[in-house]
């Protein structure tokens, strides 16, 4: 009779979602088919002029995905590989949209594999329709008063449409 119990496979999504977009939504969703938990990290960078404030970041990306029952929003300060280990995670999920971000994304990838050996990063790419959608684009639309609905979840809408 085999005893062995199988542990849990933890992922953590980190990021800045500053706002969070419905290409990382999609990520999202996807990721959450692959592991028994996701963690949405949102980052807390204080040497970086944040959009919106971490809170509401952290209440916006709940509010997109109470349909999705193993994945969790939380923030954090540091490393990403630090956090990762404090939940128990052995995964960290990033996005894809373009060759360019696979650059930046592998390198990350290499230095956290580097200090944190046991922590594995898996790639996943955006649906078509979601390559070009990035914050920056949404932050800099909404700036100017354009609708950002075709790129953001309903609640950001909603939270663009009051903050004006």
């Amino acid at each position: 009779m085999n005893t062995t119990t199988r542990e849990e496979k933890i992922a953590i999504y980190p990021g800045s979602f500053d706002p969070v977009t419905k290409g990382h939504i999609d990520i999202l969703e996807r990721a959450s088919n692959m592991f028994d938990r996701v963690i949405i990290a949102v980052l807390k960078n204080s040497n970086k002029k944040s959009f919106l404030p971490v809170k509401d970041r952290v209440e916006l990306i709940k509010n997109s995905i109470e349909k999705l029952k193993n994945v969790e929003v939380d923030s954090f300060e540091g490393l990403t590989v630090e956090y990762a280990r404090k939940t128990g995670a052995k995964f960290l999920i990033r996005g894809l949209r373009a060759v360019s971000d696979f650059e930046y994304e592998m390198q990350l990838s290499q230095a956290n594999m580097s200090i944190a050996p046991d922590i594995g990063t898996v790639f996943l790419i955006t649906k078509p329709k979601y390559n070009f959608i990035s914050s920056g684009i949404v932050k800099e639309l909404a700036s100017f008063g354009e609708d950002v609905s075709k790129f953001v979840p309903e609640s950001v809408v909603e939270y663009l449409r009051k903050a004006k």
